[in-house]
């Protein structure tokens, strides 16, 4: 992975939450979600 050198646009963000928040995420516990583009790698 590397650092995506932008900010996030919005639809980037909601995304993984409405993902988070959906019957397709209903075997997904436990999970740490890191949207932050990379950023924790600078």
């Amino acid at each position: 992975m590397a650092p995506a050198g932008r900010l996030r646009r919005p639809e980037e963000v909601a995304a993984p939450i409405t993902l988070t928040c959906s019957d397709d995420a209903a075997f997904v516990t436990g999970a740490n979600i890191a949207i932050n583009g990379g950023q924790h790698m600078q």
